[in-house]
């Protein structure tokens, strides 16, 4: 009975270590999340007037879910990418205007989630807002879709301009009937965004920033938006009228991974 139960001993003893050493180990893997550098911060602390409406939060997106590593709805840029937005927004603001923000940093895993969904050609959950046009199997072809993303570098935003006094957009409603993002905007999904020709990542070729059968007030609106960042030192992406990057940037080199969350942000309050 006795040199049984020293067998058993011997042969659970082990398994008892690496239980322990298992489980040491998943805690510090949960608490050790990556942190924003200290240049990092919450663009509210910069400037609380410029609207965010972060869109990868909600489900109103492309992909029709939260994305990963979206743990609060906050706008997070490297500080001169965040007071340089701040400067645009007192120009604009003093024509009637303010700014809008709907993605600012953008943690690798996001744009992880990204590249899954556009693998998955059987979801098709949002085509007709976003990309009603686009075969889902050319999305990366067609750079709709890349496995690096100039947001994940803290400098790069999505961003409009929208006429004041701001009225609130209407929440959107998971399984809501769909529209077109290039539909005339009193049909597209309410936005309060100044007509821009398209909704927000509208995966079309009507998106890039001067096509040609943009015209009127709505190029007119693109326009305001390119002439106040770029004098400021941002660069259009010209594939998308939105997307906009303060140069020179602070990262030019690095794609960070920390949640989209104030507790990301080492100056956090």
């Amino acid at each position: 009975m006795t040199r049984l139960t020293s067998a058993v001993r011997r042969l659970v003893a082990p398994f008892a270590v690496l239980l322990a050493v298992t489980t040491v180990s998943g805690t510090a893997r949960a608490s050790a999340e990556p942190k924003a550098p200290e240049n990092f911060v919450a663009l509210r602390t910069v400037d609380p007037t410029i609207i965010q409406e972060m869109r990868y939060f909600t489900p109103h997106n492309f992909v029709g879910e939260r994305i990963d590593g979206y743990r609060q709805p906050v706008c997070i840029l490297t500080r001169p990418a965040a007071q340089a937005l701040h400067q645009a927004q007192m120009e604009l603001l003093r024509q009637g205007y303010t700014l809008k923000v709907y993605d600012c940093y953008r943690p690798q895993r996001a744009v992880n989630h990204f590249v899954r969904w556009a693998k998955d050609l059987d979801d098709q959950a949002m085509k007709r807002e976003f990309y009603p046009d686009v075969d889902k199997t050319r999305l990366f072809e067609d750079g709709y879709i890349a496995e690096k993303s100039g947001h994940s570098r803290g400098s790069t935003m999505d961003l409009t301009i929208v006429k004041l006094p701001a009225r609130p957009t209407r929440p959107y409603v998971p399984g809501e009937p769909l529209v077109p993002c290039y539909a005339p905007k009193s049909e597209r999904f309410p936005d309060n965004s100044v007509d821009m020709g398209t909704g927000f990542d509208c995966f079309d070729t009507l998106s890039h920033t001067l096509d040609p059968r943009i015209q009127g007030e709505q190029r007119a609106n693109r326009l305001l938006l390119k002439s106040t960042l770029e004098a400021l030192g941002f660069v259009n992406l010209a594939e998308e009228w939105w997307h906009y990057t303060y140069k020179p940037e602070a990262y030019p080199d690095t794609y960070f991974d920390f949640p989209v969350s104030a507790k990301s942000l080492t100056n956090s309050h």
